[in-house]
């Protein structure tokens, strides 16, 4: 294991990248379901790298760390279903199961040769996990690396998020207040002012000494997601338990990152991926929480570059 210490460079404060109906940024799933994609670096490029979000969030949530990768590779981003830019999940769709399929799917159309280096964050780990329980083939064939970045293989369901017993017991109340707040919100029932929901979002899902703008960066994409489908979402990910999915991916190059503040994924679930994956590099970010892509992207950048070498 691997304990680090510091954080990147300051990046300028992003903004969200506008809707572009093209068909290049547009992708429509085998269910009728319109995904952003984003897409960057080579088309000709022997490794692709998709990078795969995680609940609430949309694809920008990788910027600082995809500016910091190599030049000479692809570069894919999207947006799940009910988040970004995306459409809202049908009815019934929003389930990690879905979001495995939405993501072979993307990589059939959008890469349907070469090899691949997958990166997920939060829910976008767990939708790689899925991704190897279902499409085992893809993953054996295509998939040369694997980065899970602040995730779970399971046990979703007995978050504390770092609270004391009797408090956690609270915790599906204080979700279910969140869901109220963004829903309100989506009415127009409360102020778009993302910095009235800041210190909520620093406290749940950032560690020490977390910037503002990016505070604020992740506030707004919490804000842009459809509520609706961000509950099923939240349920998916109670029953998520892919201990055994992680197999398929034991052979091949692997990273599993975590901050010792994460009060979402905690260094539990993160102990738990890397005993599945006793080669995988295992690094401990002290003082970092959950969102590892803002908080050290500059390292996240390095150890997915170290994936496509």
């Amino acid at each position: 294991m691997t304990t680090v210490d510091h954080a990147g460079a300051a990046p300028a404060e992003r903004q969200a990248a506008p809707w572009d109906p093209s068909q290049r940024h547009r992708m429509l799933t085998s269910d009728g379901t319109a995904l952003h994609v984003r897409e960057s670096g080579p088309s000709t490029a022997e490794v692709t790298v998709v990078l795969v979000h995680g609940w609430t969030q949309d694809n920008t949530c990788w910027e600082p760390v995809a500016d910091r990768l190599s030049g000479d590779v692809r570069v894919l981003r999207y947006d799940h279903r009910g988040h970004g830019a995306s459409a809202p999940a049908v009815p019934g769709s929003a389930t990690i199961e879905q979001l495995a399929d939405d993501l072979a799917e993307l990589i059939d159309k959008r890469v349907p040769a070469g090899r691949l280096v997958l990166a997920g964050h939060s829910m976008g780990g767990m939708t790689i996990m899925a991704l190897a329980e279902r499409y085992p083939e893809l993953v054996a064939q295509r998939v040369v690396g694997s980065a899970f970045v602040a995730t779970s293989s399971g046990q979703m369901d007995r978050l504390t998020l770092g609270l004391p017993d009797l408090a956690a017991r609270r915790v599906p109340q204080v979700e279910s207040a969140l869901q109220v707040l963004l829903e309100k919100r989506r009415k127009d029932t409360l102020p778009g002012n993302p910095r009235l929901l800041s210190p909520a979002t620093r406290w749940l899902v950032f560690g020490k000494r977390a910037r503002q703008a990016d505070v604020l960066d992740v506030t707004r994409q919490a804000l842009r997601a459809h509520p609706v489908s961000i509950a099923g979402f939240r349920d998916s990910m109670r029953g998520h338990d892919r201990r055994v999915a992680l197999a398929a991916l034991r052979d091949k190059a692997t990273l599993v990152l975590v901050g010792d503040r994460d009060r979402l994924c905690p260094v539990e679930h993160a102990q738990v991926i890397a005993d599945q994956l006793p080669d995988a590099e295992y690094v401990l970010y002290p003082g970092a929480g959950h969102m590892l892509t803002y908080e050290r992207s500059r390292e996240v950048a390095e150890h997915i570059n170290d994936l496509i070498t």
